[in-house]
């Protein structure tokens, strides 16, 4: 469900629920205790069980596959529930989950799903498709269910489950993405209990009934979750006992508890600095993944923050609904200094929506349509459209009052603060001012509107329309007091247009220049300007992991997958023998950040992980 997996690392994100503080992949308060000080505890516990723990930077929003958008938490969902379909780690195609194949009726408006029938839950359950079509029953009829994953059952007429084997989804109109459902299967005797779907959170009884490689077996909020082996896997059981992921709130202090032994795996929030990661290189027992992510970094401006009911609310500044002034702000943003300052060349620039690990859908503007680092054509910009400087030079409103741009970043992300010390340089030169709000909680006034800017970003699947359907007028929300899927209040009638065509067009070509002219329009609104795409760089203890996957399998990241890839595979150090999971392979190191992998990944979702992003992540 979101970064999708996208789920989103917004500035990382905002959350979808008000729950949990929306996409915003905040990271939310406390430094976890930690559950196993002694570094051979990371490696084995008393019980001789062996114990993969990964430091984590980010707080889970909830555990309800129906609530979560955040990268972390959408992560474990894969873990706990299996999906109709997978993603090929190797290249990222359609391949067997839930379902062993799937069929469109001729007309397409029938999608028929063989459902396996080796998948157990784990109370010894069958599981069959009347749990798929319950799951999505529930969320075509209950707000509530839908508030994470309901863009993916929009179009549907009508579910069914014939017989425990055979699903069938009938639609209203062709949907592409009918092989890359990201929703998470659960269980009908289990779930059909809930009264509330909006409140429920699923972090009360445990162990939490479920059918993917791991099960839930305990939580404690902003300190850990852990996951023990699901012997009964389908697949094969993880080669781990269990799965612990521990949330640090300062990352040096999850570097450090790497470089103790403490923990076996790192990623950051989402990913090590450069600085964290230049000084783990070379340290023994420890190797560091530097791939292209499948990640974008960006700027979000609100554009009027308003509900389906078309009532206003939040104090957004008015003068970012002048499309000039938008675009005199990005022109202020020098993104190759940001590659080279703050990321130190473990990013690319950014461009279009969809990062160029994707190249299907990859999108950038025309020489002469380039948004281009350019003051003195921010300068004549903000001349024009009527806020120009007074005797002190400062910009000043149509109030007549210096223009102060508040901009939402996240405290425990330290890109934010370094690119805001930047704006802070850059925007003082065209008279506006910046005040930095970096919170540890970016959801709340994210949700009310009550920001002008703020740093965003999101984890992007290998179908884009997750990502995508985050910026129409259907993902607001129906009221100010409700929680939409929306990423930051963006409604354009030409952009919905574009949308429900690329849903319909199975001709994957065509969809693909459909989806490039919705990067081209979102780029033209000017609302949001992706400033990089950050590489995955993240770091494990090999001395307690021999092998694990990566995704892509040539050059990808570990943490924060499109499956459950990762983990499921991973070998511990001394199991003795080679890895018999066939696709484990070694972790690629220093690819460089410009290359570009494979082609056509989702957009982390309506605002399933976005982490503010992070997910926002």
């Amino acid at each position: 469900m979101g970064t999708n997996d996208q789920k989103r690392s917004l500035p990382n994100g905002l959350r979808l629920v008000a729950l949990a503080g929306a996409a915003a992949l905040t990271l939310t308060a406390g430094l976890a205790t930690p559950l196993a000080p002694a570094p051979q505890q990371a490696r084995a516990a008393d019980d001789g069980k062996k114990v993969l723990t990964v430091a984590v930077a980010q707080s889970v929003d909830s555990l309800s596959p129906f609530l979560a958008v955040r990268l972390l938490s959408t992560s474990i969902h894969r873990l706990m529930y299996e999906y109709l379909t997978n993603y090929d780690p190797k290249d990222n195609r359609a391949i067997a989950g839930l379902a062993t194949k799937w069929e469109p009726s001729p007309d397409k408006l029938t999608w028929t799903y063989t459902i396996r029938d080796n998948s157990t839950w784990s109370d010894g359950e069958q599981a069959t498709a009347e749990d798929a079509a319950w799951t999505f029953n529930k969320m075509m009829t209950d707000t509530g269910a839908a508030t994470a994953n309901g863009s993916y059952v929009g179009n549907f007429r009508k579910v069914t489950a014939p017989s425990p084997t055979k699903l069938v989804i009938e639609l209203k109109k062709p949907q592409a993405t009918m092989a890359a459902l990201d929703v998470p299967i659960v269980p009908k005797h289990v779930w059909e209990k809930v009264s509330d779907f909006s409140e429920f959170n699923n972090d009360k009884t445990f162990p939490v009934v479920g059918n993917g490689p791991f099960v839930l077996s305990g939580y404690k909020a902003d300190s850990y979750v852990r996951l023990k082996a699901n012997k009964s896997f389908w697949r094969g059981s993880p080669k781990f006992d269990e799965l612990v992921f521990r949330y640090y709130k300062d990352q040096d202090a999850a570097v450090s508890a790497l470089r103790k032994g403490e923990v076996s795996f790192v990623a950051g929030s989402p990913s090590l600095t450069p600085a964290q990661a230049e000084s783990l290189k070379g340290a023994d027992d420890i190797q560091v993944n530097d791939a292209p992510g499948r990640r974008f970094y960006a700027l979000a401006t609100n554009p009027g923050a308003r509900a389906k009911n078309g009532e206003k609310f939040g104090d957004g500044h008015p003068s970012l609904l002048d499309q000039r002034v938008r675009n005199a702000l990005f022109r202020a943003v020098d993104r190759e200094a940001i590659i080279d300052k703050v990321f130190r060349g473990h990013a690319v620039e950014g461009e279009g929506y969809i990062p160029p690990r994707f190249q299907d859908y990859f999108w950038k503007p025309s020489a002469d349509r380039k948004l281009a680092y350019d003051p003195a054509e921010a300068a004549r910009l903000l001349d024009q459209a009527g806020y120009k400087k007074n005797g002190d030079g400062k910009r000043v409103g149509k109030d007549g009052k210096p223009i102060t741009y508040r901009v939402l970043c996240h405290a425990t992300d330290p890109n934010d603060k370094a690119v805001g010390k930047y704006l802070q340089e850059w925007w003082g030169e065209l008279g506006i001012g910046v005040r930095l709000d970096c919170l540890d909680n970016v959801t709340d006034p994210w949700l009310a509107g009550k920001y002008d800017l703020a740093f965003d970003g999101w984890s992007v699947n290998p179908d884009p329309d997750f990502v995508l359907s985050i910026h129409t007028c259907g993902a607001l929300p129906a009221t100010p007091k409700d929680t939409g899927a929306t990423d930051n209040f963006i409604c354009d009638k030409k952009y919905d247009e574009l949308y429900a065509r690329q849903l319909t067009e199975y001709d994957p070509a065509k969809r693909a220049d459909i989806v490039k002219q919705m990067e081209s329009r979102l780029y033209d609104l000017g609302y949001m300007n992706v400033m990089a795409y950050p590489n995955a760089v993240e770091a494990f203890r090999t001395d307690q992991i021999k092998s694990i996957t990566t995704m892509p399998a040539k050059a990808g990241n570990i943490y924060g997958q499109d499956g459950y890839w990762s983990w499921w595979s991973a070998v511990p150090a001394d199991s003795g023998g080679s890895s018999d999971t066939a696709s484990s392979t070694g972790v690629v190191v220093g690819i460089v950040a410009g290359v570009v992998v494979l082609g056509g990944l989702g957009v982390f979702a309506a605002m399933r992980r976005r982490a503010t992003a992070e997910e926002r992540e």
